[in-house]
């Protein structure tokens, strides 16, 4: 991406000195291997860990106090993974500004958490287990910067688009809950079986990631930061995490009535949407027959 020079953030609260040390969630109920794979599984690029870990009774527990302690200094890697996540949420502000004031609103910037290992947030305890997740409690995204060696190393979707689009999925929530489409997916889904609202969620986190394409759209048209490679970057990374792809690593076998955030190809198909067209109305995936 061509904006390594570009404008920084100013909503980056950075916690990495904070860092948590690994093991569980803190005192209080312990929780069973079972529940750990469900969020593995479904919560990489989730919305709200509460959906997993309140059924567990741990999503309000702080972590004990002997698992905090100053992080390990910093690596220059690091640092500019970090520089490079803040140039990409300050790029996301100002391409959903300028959309936002377009259709006569007013865009609220979310902020955007750097944490090693834990960090409290609005939603609960958050782990670098989790992925990346946006909490729309205190509206900020959460980002452990090992995911993206884990993008790299694990998926096998390197390149600096493909961290991109993971913290534009993220933002692409943030998008949904000041339009208020999370609100009504949550209230929907406490109506339904578990199946229809696992749908449900399938259909909100395939709008981020078709709001993600959005973002890219109108960044790269006003401001051409797409280099060549860069898009087959974020489709490897789309690829790499549909539940489909992510259920047979896991578990061997693929389940999609579990599905909570689309396949790879459903994932691919979205993102590639919003970045053709480019519009708010190109992403409505709750009123299509085809996903």
């Amino acid at each position: 991406m061509l904006f390594r020079n570009g404008r920084e953030s100013d909503n980056i609260e950075d916690r990495r000195e904070e860092g948590g040390e690994g093991g569980g969630f803190g005192g209080g109920r312990s929780i069973g291997v079972g529940t750990i794979v469900i969020a593995l599984v479904a919560m990489y690029f989730g919305i709200d860990p509460r959906v997993v870990l309140d059924t567990a009774g741990v999503a309000h527990q702080r972590p004990p106090a002997e698992a905090v302690h100053r992080a390990a200094p910093r690596s220059a890697a690091e640092n500019e993974l970090a520089r490079f996540s803040s140039m990409v949420l300050a790029d996301t502000e100002d391409t959903w500004g300028a959309l936002f004031k377009e259709a006569g609103g007013r865009y609220e910037q979310p902020r955007m958490v750097l944490y090693t290992g834990s960090t409290r947030s609005g939603c609960g305890v958050g782990q670098a287990a989790m992925g990346p997740f946006y909490c729309p409690v205190d509206q900020k995204v959460y980002l452990d910067l090992s995911f993206f060696n884990e993008l790299k190393e694990r998926f096998r979707a390197p390149g600096d688009f493909a961290q991109a689009y993971v913290i534009a999925h993220e933002v692409g929530h943030h998008v949904q809950k000041l339009l208020g489409i999370s609100e009504k997916v949550q209230r929907a889904r406490e109506r339904v079986s578990e199946r229809q609202g696992n749908q449900l969620s399938v259909r909100l986190e395939l709008q981020a990631d078709c709001l993600a394409g959005v973002w890219a759209h109108h960044a790269d048209r006003a401001r051409h930061v797409l280099e060549a490679g860069d898009v087959e970057d974020a489709l490897r990374a789309a690829t790499a995490i549909g539940d489909d792809r992510l259920q047979q690593q896991s578990q061997g076998r693929v389940v999609p009535d579990s599905f909570t955030h689309g396949s790879s190809a459903q994932r691919v198909r979205w993102f590639r949407i919003g970045l053709d067209e480019g519009s708010l109305k190109s992403c409505d995936t709750f009123n299509t027959a085809k996903l």
